[in-house]
This record gives structure tokens, C-alpha cells and sequence, in this order.
């Protein structure tokens, strides 16, 4: 459903734009959003990494493990019908410890 609200405003937004002749500021807007989305993506993309590889060595080192069992009163009164002992307690104490730490975007590569 996004996807039709979505292509229905970028439809709606070039007819208008041909229609009352700014043609050319709806091209320039779109090469200048088209360069921020690239660069944004590329500073996104060293950010998680970096947070992800953090994440990574606090699990080696046993942080993630030594929280997870400190918070998992809390998660099972969380989640109480995902019984112990399953794969998901493993992810949603990742997700949440990250967030705890305040790793931000690291937070979502650990909820994998």
C-alpha cells in the first residue's frame, strides 16, 4: 500500500511540476536528493559497521552474554509465549542490550 501512496505522490508531483512549468526545478531537486541519498548512504553504512563490529567484540568478550542474563527476568515478563531455551531470546537480548548501551544503529543488525 506504501508503495502506490509513494508512487503517487512522485506521479502527482511531476504532473505538477509540468503543468505549472517548473520542469527544471523538479529535475534539479531530483539529481540534488539523488546525491544526498548516495551520500548518506555511504556515511550510514561506516557508521554501522563500525557499531556492528563493537558489538561483535563485546559478544566475544562476554558483555552481551553477562547483560542478557541480567535482563532476561525482564524479557521473559516481556515475552512471555516465546518459551525458554528458544533462538529468538538469543536476538531480542542482543536487540536490547545494544540499546541499553546506546549503540544506536547497532541495535538493528543484533536483532537479527
Amino acid at each position: 500500500m506504501m508503495n502506490y501512496i509513494w508512487g503517487g505522490m512522485l506521479i502527482i508531483g511531476i504532473i505538477f511540476g509540468v503543468v505549472t512549468g517548473n520542469m527544471q526545478a523538479v529535475t534539479d531537486a531530483v539529481l540534488q536528493s539523488s546525491k544526498e541519498a548516495v551520500t548518506l548512504g555511504i556515511s550510514m553504512l561506516g557508521i554501522v559497521a563500525f557499531w556492528t563490529g563493537l558489538m561483535e567484540v563485546a559478544q566475544e568478550a562476554g558483555v552481551i552474554t553477562g547483560l542478557t542474563k541480567l535482563i532476561a527476568p525482564f524479557m521473559h515478563f516481556l515475552f512471555p509465549k516465546i518459551p525458554k531455551g528458544h533462538r529468538a531470546w538469543d536476538s531480542l537480548s542482543a536487540n536490547f542490550v545494544a540499546n541499553i548501551l546506546g549503540l544506536g544503529w547497532a541495535a538493528t543488525p543484533a536483532g537479527r
